[in-house]
């Protein structure tokens, strides 16, 4: 062994190399397991039926969960510095499985593939048209906004919010797939056998993939930083809400998937009430007198 300490150095730099090749397995293990959720909420709602619709609420539940895990690979990478071109690529095609396909099959076979063909009236072939074109709306939805969330830098949102806070542009894709999940887990996994409540489903499902293109400001979490402290009451707020969720899931996923949902919709309601009341001073150009 050498005393001057190369081969030692030479080890060290080997062992540092192979222990961050291996980091970069951490983050891309959970985005392989938001695909498994996404295939498996897949494979669930195929076998979904009037008789079963259990199946519909494992689906929910497989979306909700990689919801979680979705938030999770991101800050795991971004904490251990192991973020990566392949890593992001790797995530939106995730992303476009577990939050695209997935619940949009789910809103057509549960919200309208199931509903009785009482009559052979136009309006129930029309309701059931119009129940395809939205679920495929909410899908095309949420690719157009993975693809603009992957080439924008630091866009703003056409409402500014507080200058210090981090905004999403347009609700996310795991957020829209959060609302439809969370309003079948609500349901138990029962289908929609009404016409005026598959019309209600239908608007709702149309209204998540407009306010994931729109241009709409939704909080990000992202100024939320797991490494500094925090106060002693945001640990009782997080750990009642785990407790809510993991004794009363139904009713607390459905109160937080629409609440976040519609606060895009109240924030930019109020930034367009402040903007009439407030209108901006007209501009001043050079040179030109003021009257």
């Amino acid at each position: 062994m050498s005393t001057s300490g190369y081969p030692l150095r030479r080890y060290d730099d080997r062992r540092q190399k192979s222990q961050r090749k291996g980091m970069y397995l951490l983050p891309s293990l959970f985005t392989t397991a938001n695909i498994a959720l996404g295939f498996y909420a897949i494979l669930q709602v195929m076998q979904g039926s009037a008789s079963e619709f259990w199946h519909f609420d494992n689906a929910a539940k497989a979306i909700g969960i990689a919801v979680a895990a979705d938030g999770l690979d991101g800050r795991i990478a971004r904490m251990t510095h192991t973020e990566s071109d392949f890593g992001r690529e790797l995530d939106s095609l995730a992303d476009v499985i577990t939050f695209g396909v997935a619940p949009a099959l789910t809103a057509w076979f549960w919200g309208f593939r199931l509903l009785p063909d009482v009559s052979t009236v136009d309006p129930h072939s029309k309701l059931v048209q119009l129940g395809v074109i939205a679920c495929f709306l909410f899908l095309m939805a949420g690719a157009s906004r993975l693809a603009r969330f992957n080439i924008q830098v630091n866009p703003q949102p056409s409402n500014p919010g507080r200058p210090g806070k981090k905004y999403f542009v347009g609700m996310p894709i795991p957020a829209g797939a959060g609302v439809i999940a969370a309003v079948v887990h609500f349901a138990g996994g029962e289908p929609i056998f009404e016409q005026w409540m598959a019309v209600i489903w239908l608007v709702l499902v149309v209204a998540a993939a407009f306010l994931m293109v729109s241009t709409w400001r939704f909080y990000n979490f992202k100024d939320i930083d797991l490494r500094q402290r925090h106060p002693f009451r945001l640990i009782i707020v997080i750990g009642g809400l785990f407790a809510g969720i993991w004794f009363f899931s139904r009713p607390v996923l459905f109160f937080i998937a629409l609440t976040y949902m519609l606060s895009g919709v109240f924030w930019r309601l109020q930034f367009i009430f402040r903007r009439h009341h407030n209108p901006p001073p007209p501009p001043v150009y050079e040179g030109v007198p003021q009257q």
